[in-house]
This record gives structure tokens, C-alpha cells and sequence, in this order.
């Protein structure tokens, strides 16, 4: 593959960084074929070749698919970074001239010192990577544009000799972690909270495929709740690569809680019954495990008494990447990624409705189960599971509506599926 990209035709060049991918060995190939898989459907509607080559993801694109490439690899999970590069001939000619130009670039955004590292990963051309350093810093350093400072330099430029000779300066930060499917499937308990994103977002840095399970409580939720939670799966989608929102109607559910729970168990109550309807779904969509938001402590259902109560109700691993985190941490996180704020737009979903004046704090698995028993309501789980509507979001639908330069058919919809 990396012998055929016409570069006359894809005249735009990335270079992206795959970090913690170097640490699996032999099975790093696994990883890097996922990375290039997940890219390459996200940018599926525009012109772009991705491909990689010893520890460097790259991307080609024409220049009208500039901002699809940079919009997609800001959210690739997999690479620590990435960075415009110049591609150029092996010769020393044509390295100078494209360190001259990011010189030029530098010096504009106001850098005053610089640095070269050089990468020699074809052993057969002629320079070592001191000598190419050497006699590339020489272009910026004799007429007197910069100044060289190998310590703490304004700009480093970096040169890399492979196939071809890539020159690039500015890079910039993304997600890091491990491509999003190579460590199975988890389903999200979402809701429209701060925590719950921030939940499936750690998951999805830890290469999992993350669908989201929401449920509704109309006409007590309103619709712009549901709207709120539409548009957190949205950017879930984006850096999932995609993503199913599985809307469950839980009113009647939650009706049947208020009426035969005790009042202090009602909250815990219906967490029970969330677990119940996320087991079945996990079962339908071939999930390996449930993930939460929950954090310990945060709140009354949060101790960890409650938690064991909750766990003893699911049927797959329940994951809470978030058990360890302060509110503090987790908030930062949700205002990096873009869903902060959407999760504070003041409409409450179905977790805040008849919240008890004083929920119990230590339950028992022993006492939670019999209450649970005394409601009768699995067969009402049951039906609010069947009457799901599902949604699908996708970066690739995303990038595909604002920049599609090829035939593109979404697949996104307001209600793709009802069963």
C-alpha cells in the first residue's frame, strides 16, 4: 500500500503517532490493522489512502478533504498525536527545502529557536541522523532566520527517512490508548448526566466497542431529555467509530417502583431494574460486559454496599472505569471530549424522578432481592426491553454529511429499528 499513493493526486500527507500500539510485539500488526480499519471508515465518503509503516499511522488526502482527515484524526482512539507532514525525495536538497519551509512557518507563529530530530529508518541512505541534522539545521541556522537550542527549543522539526523523507513541525495531542475493537464490546448504562460519557469514553480508550442503553420515563422525562442523550451518543459515535442508542420506555417500569417499593429503595429499585433490562440486551447485541458511571460515594446509590447490591443483579462483568474518580477529574475530562455541556442542560432523566427524601444507604443483597420479588415487574422489564427503538451514530455519517467528495449513502437515522 505505501508504494502506490500517488502524492501528485493526494497532495495533503498526515503522520499520526500510535504510542502504547509499540508495547504489544507480536501481536502490535493486530492493532495497527484495526487503527487503519477504524480511520479508514471514518473517512470512507471523502478521497483519502491510509496505511501504515513502522509505528506511524499515515494519511493522504486531497486538499478538499482536509478538514474531513483533521476532523477524524482529532478523534482517532490509538495515536498520540499527529502532524501535517511535507513529503519529499531521499536527497539532502529536498530535506533542506522542506525544513526551510517549516522554518518559514515557524518563524511566522513566532519561534525564535529550533531543533532537528532525525529518524533514519531506511539504513541505506547515505546520512546517518546526525549528519542529516547537521546539514538540515544549516538552512535556518546560516542566514540567520533561527537560532539553534537542542535543551528547550520554540519548534522542533522533524525529519523522518522511510520510503520517502517526511518533514513536519506542529503536532498536535488526541486520544492515546488502544483502537477502538480489539477488546471486545461493552454496553453503557447512559444517561444524561456528566458521568456516564466520560464512563464509555474511558472503555473506548481501552479498545472497547461501546453501545449505549438509555431509558426514558415519558411523559416525566421530556423529550428535550431524550435529545440531550441523543447528542451525548452522537459524540460517543464519533470516537467509537460508531455507536447504537437503545432508547427503553421505562415508565410503566418506574410507576410499578413508586408504587410497591418502600420508599427509601426506590432509586435502588430501579437501578435493579436497569441491570435486568441491560442483561437482556447484552445478550441481544453479543455484549461481554455492562459499563457505568458510577463513582464510589458519590451518591446514596453509590455507596458500597449499594454497588454490591446492584453488581449481584448483573449477569455479565459490570465495569465502573469512574469507581476511583473525583467529581473533579471526571468533569475535566467530559469538557475535553465535548460533552459537558450538553450533560448540564437542565433536563432530568429518569434516575431523579421520585427520588426518595432518605434513600437507603447500606442495603443488603438479601432484603434488595426480596423487595425486588414483592414488586412482580420483570414481565414489565421485559416489555420495555421488546418496545426499544434503537438509533445509530457514526463518525463516518458525521464526516460523510459535511465533506463528502464521493457517492455517500448515511446510515444514520432518527429510528432505524423498533422491535
Amino acid at each position: 500500500m505505501k508504494h502506490d499513493i500517488d502524492f501528485n493526486y493526494y497532495t495533503e500527507t498526515y503522520l499520526g503517532k500510535v504510542g502504547e500500539l509499540t508495547l504489544k510485539g507480536g501481536n502490535m500488526r493486530v492493532f495497527e490493522k484495526q487503527l487503519v480499519l477504524n480511520l479508514r471508515l471514518a473517512l470512507e465518503s471523502v478521497e483519502a489512502r491510509v496505511w501504515t509503516q513502522a509505528g506511524r499511522l499515515y494519511v493522504s488526502c486531497t486538499k478538499d478533504s482536509v478538514p474531513a482527515a483533521e476532523y477524524a484524526l482529532d478523534r482517532l482512539i490509538g495515536i498520540t498525536g499527529w502532524a501535517k507532514v511535507r513529503v519529499v525525495e531521499k536527497t539532502m536538497e529536498a530535506i533542506r527545502a522542506a525544513v526551510a519551509e517549516e522554518g518559514k512557518a515557524a518563524v511566522a507563529s513566532g519561534a525564535k529557536t529550533f531543533k532537528i530530530d532525525a529518524r533514519r529508518e531506511d539504513k541505506s541512505f547515505a546520512l546517518n541522523s546526525y549528519e542529516i541534522c547537521s546539514g538540515a539545521a544549516g538552512v535556518l541556522f546560516d542566514d540567520g532566520t533561527m537560532s539553534v537550542d537542542v535543551h528547550n527549543p520554540d519548534v522542533v522539526i522533524n525529519v523522518e527517512v522511510r520510503d520517502k523523507c517526511y518533514v513536519y513541525c506542529a503536532q498536535r495531542k488526541t486520544c492515546r490508548g488502544l483502537p477502538v475493537g480489539v477488546s471486545g464490546k461493552g454496553l453503557l448504562l447512559l444517561s444524561g448526566g456528566i458521568d456516564s460519557p466520560v464512563a464509555g469514553y474511558r472503555m473506548m480508550r481501552r479498545g472497547m466497542k461501546v453501545e449505549c442503553i438509555y431509558f426514558h420515563s415519558y411523559p416525566y422525562t421530556s423529550e428535550e431529555a431524550q435529545k440531550k442523550v441523543e447528542d451525548l451518543a452522537r459524540i460517543i459515535g464519533q470516537y467509537g467509530v460508531d455507536t447504537h442508542l437503545n432508547i427503553i420506555p421505562f415508565t410503566d417500569v418506574q410507576m410499578q417502583i413508586k408504587a410497591k417499593s418502600p420508599e427509601a429503595y426506590t432509586t435502588l429499585m430501579l437501578r435493579l431494574c436497569m441491570m435486568k433490562c441491560a442483561n437482556l440486551l447484552a445478550e441481544r447485541v453479543h455484549a461481554d460486559c455492562l459499563i457505568t458511571g458510577e463513582s464510589l460515594g458519590q451518591v446514596a446509590s453509590q455507596t458500597i454496599q449499594n454497588l454490591t447490591v446492584t453488581e449481584s443483579f448483573a449477569e455479565y462483568p459490570l465495569l465502573r472505569p469512574l469507581v476511583g474518580l473525583d467529581k473533579e477529574e471526571i468533569t475535566a475530562t467530559a469538557e475535553e471530549i465535548g460533552t459537558f455541556d450538553i450533560s448540564i442542560l437542565p433536563y432530568e432523566d429518569c434516575c431523579v424522578l421520585f427520588t426518595p427524601k432518605h434513600p437507603i444507604l447500606r442495603a443488603t443483597v438479601e432484603e434488595a432481592k426480596a423487595i425486588y420479588d414483592s414488586m412482580q415487574i420483570d414481565e414489565l422489564v421485559q416489555k420495555a426491553f421488546e418496545d426499544r427503538k434503537i438509533m445509530r451514530f457514526s463518525l463516518r455519517d458525521e464526516i460523510g454529511s459535511k465533506w463528502a467528495t464521493k457517492k455517500f449513502v448515511p446510515q444514520t437515522g432518527d429510528c432505524i429499528l423498533k422491535e
